[in-house]
């Protein structure tokens, strides 16, 4: 077995069979990510698409913050001012590389559960609108921070993901004004699952990933990529043809023909002695 990978700005493990952790680990700046966490999420994201040993991804924070956004300080620094030269350097520079983590995150084929443990905000507040489910502790909360730096609302995947969470009209709200949502009510308006304390958010998390885990593996997979393309569908009759396609694909993995043994063996109702 290779040895497992170790990076600056982020801790990784295997917390439970099947379950890659995720920490970002920044925690002095909020878990705000900089230059090296661009690289070393993008080059995390791509090996965790490979790894088939991980079925399930939880992503939280190192201490009382999810993620504060993109490290500003470090994007006014003299040493990024190249990628402030003219709209296309920023493009290729900083924009499309932040934007590439969301893209990486959302591609990956394993459920990706947030934890979301303190602030997220900015491209934090993106990380966790790109996760299939979110679990938040009290002290979370979540701001679309980018209007209130003179940028549009719609940023790293936004206004994408959060019309589709909590309606246009709550969506429009959040994005236009820049404020605070409370992990309350975030769970009101549906944009979290559920509130937990900050001292069982993780074992929540892994349990909830444990539960998938113990699903096939296919199953899984096809479950969040149905869920994905379908959301986009342009009718009920394309959505169901998709359906169609990984259950009959599914049906010969090996894992139906197994699970079904017990209802095989059970006797139907009308068979049963009274």
């Amino acid at each position: 077995m290779s040895e497992a990978k170790t990076y600056r700005t982020l801790m990784f493990s295997e917390n439970a069979p099947g379950v890659g952790l995720v920490r970002l680990n920044r925690p002095e700046q909020l878990n705000a990510i900089d230059v090296p966490m661009v690289g070393e999420l993008t080059d995390l994201f791509a090996s965790l698409s490979q790894n088939e040993a991980i079925h399930v991804v939880i992503l939280t924070g190192e201490g009382r913050g999810f993620c504060s956004g993109a490290d500003l300080r470090e994007v006014v620094s003299p040493a990024n001012q190249a990628a402030f030269a003219d709209p296309e350097s920023f493009l290729r520079l900083a924009q499309e590389r932040y934007a590439s983590l969301i893209l990486g995150l959302r591609n990956l084929p394993q459920p990706v559960i947030a934890a979301v443990n303190g602030p997220a905000a900015g491209a934090g507040f993106a990380l966790a609108l790109a996760s299939d489910v979110r679990i938040a502790s009290p002290e979370a909360y979540f701001v679309a921070s980018f209007i209130n730096i003179g940028l549009s609302g719609g940023e790293l995947g936004t206004s994408y993901f959060l019309p589709r969470l909590v309606g246009l009209s709550r969506a429009s709200e959040i994005l236009l004004t820049g404020r605070k949502v409370s992990a309350a009510e975030a769970e009101g308006m549906g944009l979290v699952n559920r509130v937990v304390s900050r001292e069982t958010l993780l074992d929540e998390a892994v349990a909830l990933a444990c539960k998938m885990t113990g699903k096939s593996v296919g199953g899984l997979k096809l479950t969040k990529r149905v869920l994905e393309r379908n959301i986009d569908a342009p009718s009920l009759a394309a959505a169901v043809d998709l359906e169609n396609r990984n259950q009959a694909m599914l049906v010969f993995s090996g894992d139906f023909g197994r699970l079904i043994v017990p209802f095989a063996k059970t006797p139907r109702p009308d068979q049963r002695e009274g």
